[in-house]
Order: C-alpha cells, then structure tokens, then sequence
C-alpha cells in the first residue's frame, strides 16, 4: 500500500514545475493550480493579474516510501531561481513567487532545514526568498493547463522556456524519472 503525501510548490510557471513532477518516479500526480491567495476558485486570468494574491503553484501527490519530501525539495529548488523575489525569468509578478506551501509542521521543519543548508553552502550567489508558508487553499487550475507542455510542446514559451529546463532536469535528475512501459 503507497504511503500518499502530498506537496504543494510555487516556483514561477507551473507548467515547468508540473512536467517535471510529472516525469518522477514515486509521483502519482503533479496538478497545476493556484494557492495563497483571498479569492475562492479564481481563474487563471484572475491570479495573473496580481489582485488574488494566488501563486501559480503545483500540488504533488507522491509516495513517500518511493521518494521523500525531501527529495521532493531538492528537485523543486533545482527547477527554479528561489532567489528572486516575485519573478522567475521575464515572468514577473506575486503570481510566480518562490513558496513552499506545508501541509504539516514536520514539512515546514524540512523545508526551513533545507533552505538554511543551501543559504549556509551559498549554492546561489543570493540568499533564498522562498515563502515558507501554511497551505490554507489550493484550487486547480483549468483543464487546459493541465500536462500543458506534453499538449502543447510548438507553444513558443514552452519551446523556448519550459523545454530547455526540462532538458536540464532530466540530465541532472535522470536516476528520479519514471521508467516509461
């Protein structure tokens, strides 16, 4: 029997951050969707205007006797500058802040035990700006950007953006994907 967790991340464009999940082992599910913010059930041209206060964010349900939150973290801060403020890339705006949204106190101690360590090693030439934060909503997204760069690969900001991350994740990751069969 999966021992089911589940963790919900903001780290810029959720397309990036759910294609990747998506493609790791012990994951069952990575959704698109939105949390953090006031508005009940907002839609995605609602957060993107900023006035929600939502982050574009990723819920990931993972089995935790297959990968740890954790290594859950470390992909996360992989796929992502956490060290800047309300922005990842052109993408700018509170919508594509860096946060990890805790379901519990034993992953709000991880996930400020990890960010101490990457600050402590200066893995970033900047200090990292990750909110750690309760969850207190999550809404999916719409269907449509649901495995939105799988459906959607001629898109020009998933070929420009999404793909050559993507790229980098699976070298960087390779022993974490899913065998595919």
């Amino acid at each position: 029997m999966a021992n089911l967790q589940v963790a919900t991340l903001a780290g810029g464009c959720f397309w990036c951050i759910e294609s990747a999940f998506n493609s790791v082992d012990g994951v069952e599910k990575a959704i698109s969707g939105y949390a953090g913010g006031d508005k009940n059930d907002p839609t995605y041209e609602e957060v993107c205007s900023g006035n929600t206060g939502h982050a574009e964010v990723v819920q990931i349900t993972f089995d935790a006797d297959v990968i740890t939150y954790r290594e859950i973290l470390e992909i996360f801060f992989a796929l992502h500058d956490p060290t800047q403020v309300n922005r990842q890339g052109n993408d700018i705006g509170t919508q594509y802040r860096s946060a990890i949204f805790y379901h519990d106190k034993g992953q709000q101690a991880e996930a400020q035990k990890i960010i101490r360590e990457i600050n402590d090693e200066a893995i970033w030439p900047d200090p990292v700006v990750t909110e750690i934060v309760e969850i207190n909503n999550y809404y999916p997204a719409e269907d449509y950007h649901q495995s939105y760069f799988k459906n959607n690969p001629q898109n020009q900001y998933c070929s420009m953006v999404v793909a050559p991350k993507l790229a980098k994740f699976k070298k960087t990751f390779a022993s974490r994907l899913r065998v595919e069969g």
